[in-house]
């Protein structure tokens, strides 16, 4: 008897899905037997990771975008309500470092920006998709977060902030939502290898950090149906090897 999958016949939307944790969520999201859309600005990258979510039987939907042209992000919310009526799982996992410099010497160009991918972006995200994710029978939302977001690190302001802001509307709209079948949270995965991390930490051994699709895997419960967990952040549990 073949196993039914966890997600069969669900419909997950994932940014930042060419590479690192987005690229793994979304072939572990196929894998569990989702119809993946696939956002990203990268057109190889999205058809890279299609490739291998088809090659695995696997089925996806490719939207290449800005995620900061936000009138497109309306488009695509059309879209996906023409195609499916419905949005069972999205997961916010774009995200932008803006670089480590001292406050007052950032230049207001890359902290503008910085606060267009980590925070605009995540709310038109959810203003267009809101209405998509109450139309399933469990709709699940995860934003990807960072325990930058509750440190004040030197030198990480505008990643900081903007993780602090994203973190506040997420929980925000979580609780606007409880009384739904929906159930909203954030991810923090903590040490893992992605070029973002390399960015922050040039010097550091990526042997010694887990991998994307581990930090998929301690996350993906929260995209489940049987997810009763709301507003909430979850941590990564770290260990020697990530």
């Amino acid at each position: 008897m073949t196993e039914t999958k966890r997600l069969a016949g669900r419909i997950a939307l994932v940014t930042g899905a060419s590479r690192g944790i987005g690229a793994a969520t979304a072939k572990l999201l196929a894998a569990e037997g989702a119809h993946l859309i696939l956002v990203a600005r990268t057109q190889g990258g999205l058809e890279e990771v299609d490739d291998e979510i088809r090659s695995a039987g696997g089925t996806a939907t490719l939207m290449p975008l800005d995620i900061t042209q936000y009138d497109m992000i309306d488009r695509m919310g059309a879209a996906i309500y023409e195609r499916w009526k419905k949005l069972d799982i999205l997961v916010g996992n774009a995200g932008l470092l803006g670089g480590l410099s001292p406050v007052p010497h950032y230049k207001p160009d890359v902290w503008e920006n910085t606060f267009a991918v980590n925070v605009t972006a995540n709310w038109r995200l959810i203003r267009s998709l809101d209405p998509l994710l109450r139309q399933s029978d469990a709709g699940r939302a995860v934003f990807m977060t960072s325990i930058a977001g509750r440190l004040a690190r030197p030198y990480w302001g505008a990643y900081s902030v903007s993780k602090a802001a994203l973190d506040m509307m997420v929980k925000i709209y979580a609780a606007e939502v409880a009384t739904t079948s929906m159930r909203v949270n954030l991810f923090n995965p903590n040490r893992t290898r992605t070029s973002m991390r390399v960015e922050a930490y040039p010097g550091e051994n990526p042997e010694t950090v887990k991998t994307p699709m581990e930090a998929a895997r301690l996350m993906i419960d929260l995209v489940l149906p049987s997810c009763t967990l709301n507003g909430e952040i979850i941590d990564a549990v770290e260990t020697k090897a990530g």
